[in-house]
């Protein structure tokens, strides 16, 4: 079945994306995949080479933006299934407008474009930022249930980009979606290794902590997935008949505050994280700096989210089983940021 399907991954150079990229190929599925610039497609072949891929006769690339039209309906012909894994992320950037408006239209643009090509079924690349960012209450479970409210105060204009663009997705789907199917994938942070060189949102973290760009490290927990899981739970998602029209956590058990996943660091690799500072923020300050400050604002925002989050449904309808536990996942893309160059 595998040798006849062909599947849509966008946004190929992405780190989630090519570890997709690489598990389909691997199961031996044909993958097209978008690039913003054609000419990133060597960068593309290189890193699954490095990881084993050796022939590339089922791999096939083309260009194409969220922002434009243009050659989308090239992009999913003949696609069984797409990944829809591409977002803007300008994390640096304030502007809804140059978030939320690309990551908006540019996944309808996708979904109009499968459900015009007979697209059996699009997996969304969502985000937990998008389901569980609005569950303040610590003696609740957090479940595919929960939706974060987009006027969230505190929120990030990445996280609000993602609540919007999942909305739009499900709201498409049930008003002009015809037969498509959707399925949505919501991962928290996500670490684990690096196949090349290259980064993720969530690795930004990790790079504040060992290049020691964080003086003092705030107490905020996190949940943490590896990203090798995060891709294993796009393909079984995709396949799965009972995966229709749900979505999914993508989320090791339990979780780690910052201040402890610095001590893990130290403590696992002493010789190369000399600059990791072990000195706490306190709560206090951080509400102070909140009033005066985004960046301390997100962080006192980020303090006060239910971290008690729930996987067991990957895990029953999925028989999804993660590799990686949430210590593994964070050693795993440490270790790949030093030895790919991300930290010097």
């Amino acid at each position: 079945m595998q040798d006849q399907t062909l599947v849509l991954v966008t946004g190929g150079t992405g780190t989630l994306a090519i570890n997709c990229i690489l598990q389909l190929l691997q199961q031996g599925y044909h993958v097209r995949t978008t690039l913003r610039t054609i000419s990133k497609q060597n960068e593309i072949i290189n890193n699954l080479k490095t990881n084993g891929i050796s022939s590339f006769d089922k791999l096939s690339f083309i260009e194409a933006d969220l922002t434009t039209d243009a050659n989308w309906d090239a992009a999913v012909k003949d696609c069984h299934y797409v990944l829809h894994i591409a977002s803007p992320t300008h994390l640096a950037s304030s502007s809804e407008a140059e978030i939320i408006g690309p990551a908006v239209n540019g996944v309808l643009r996708v979904m109009k474009a499968a459900r015009d090509a007979g697209v059996k079924r699009v997996v969304l690349t969502s985000s937990f930022g998008a389901l569980g960012f609005s569950n303040k209450d610590k003696h609740t479970t957090t479940t595919e249930t929960y939706w974060t409210d987009p006027n969230e105060k505190g929120l990030s204009v990445y996280e609000k980009s993602k609540a919007l663009s999942e909305r739009a997705a499900w709201d498409f789907i049930k008003s002009e979606g015809h037969q498509l199917e959707l399925t949505v994938i919501n991962p928290v942070a996500i670490f684990g290794p690096l196949l090349g060189p290259g980064n993720a949102p969530s690795f930004g973290l990790l790079k504040m902590l060992l290049d020691g760009s964080m003086k003092a490290v705030p107490n905020i927990p996190l949940n943490v997935v590896d990203i090798r899981d995060v891709a294993d739970l796009h393909i079984r998602a995709m396949i799965a008949p009972q995966a229709a029209g749900q979505r999914f956590i993508a989320s090791a058990d339990g979780e780690i505050s910052l201040p402890e996943i610095a001590k893990l660091l130290k403590n696992r690799m002493p010789a190369a994280t000399k600059k990791v500072s072990l000195k706490r923020l306190p709560d206090w300050l951080i509400r102070i700096g909140a009033l005066f400050n985004p960046q301390a604002r997100h962080a006192q925002f980020l303090l006060k989210v239910n971290r008690n989050v729930s996987n067991a449904k990957a895990r029953g309808m999925l028989d999804w089983t993660p590799i990686a536990n949430k210590e593994e996942a964070i050693l795993a893309a440490a270790e790949t940021m030093i030895k790919f160059g991300t930290v010097v």
